[in-house]
């Protein structure tokens, strides 16, 4: 026996997907030690934002959450020994101006943080300030590997190290492609 097919009914709603807007790794003293911009904004902002964000996250006790709003970012930060990893989202914009929620889950987001960590780990044995910026490409490479254009592509630790790997490994042989 058949049954009666019914047409399908197709709710038409608007998907917003929030991004990551940039990615800060930050010393204790608040000094900027790298820096990822995923949306365009002018240095005079930049550096508005960088610093009250920087401001506000270093002078929250460990006791606190680790999730702050601010000027329409959703902020999500963790520290690992003396370095504070800040990554900040900002709702996606519809068009006719109108802002919407910004639904990026936050517990994602410091997975994340915690899953670049290990991978800088891996790379550098025990991640320090130092090694982010004597080998500021290399990490910038690492974190190109992870994120692109505000969307987390890859987070096996294996899959974004390989790159690095080769290009180490070249730049090593007498005849290598880097001198």
């Amino acid at each position: 026996v058949l049954s009666q097919s019914r047409p399908c009914q197709v709710e038409t709603a608007v998907s917003t997907t929030a991004m990551i807007s940039f990615i800060l790794m930050v010393n204790k003293q608040g000094q900027t030690r790298l820096s990822s911009y995923y949306e365009w904004l002018n240095m005079e902002e930049r550096v508005a934002l960088e610093s009250e964000i920087i401001r506000k996250c270093l002078s929250r006790s460990e006791l606190q959450c680790s999730f702050v709003e601010y000027r329409g970012y959703k902020v999500i930060y963790r520290r690992y020994a003396s370095l504070f990893f800040i990554v900040g989202t900002k709702a996606d914009v519809i068009s006719g101006g109108t802002s919407v929620e910004n639904n990026e889950n936050e517990l994602g987001l410091l997975e994340f943080i915690h899953t670049l960590v290990e991978t800088m780990d891996k790379w550098a044995g025990s991640i320090c300030e130092l090694d982010i910026m004597y080998q500021l490409e290399q990490v910038h490479f690492l974190l190109d590997e992870m994120v692109m254009n505000g969307y987390v592509v890859e987070t096996n630790k294996m899959n974004i190290l390989r790159p690095l790997d080769l290009i180490e490994r070249e730049s090593k042989k007498d005849d290598g492609m880097f001198r």
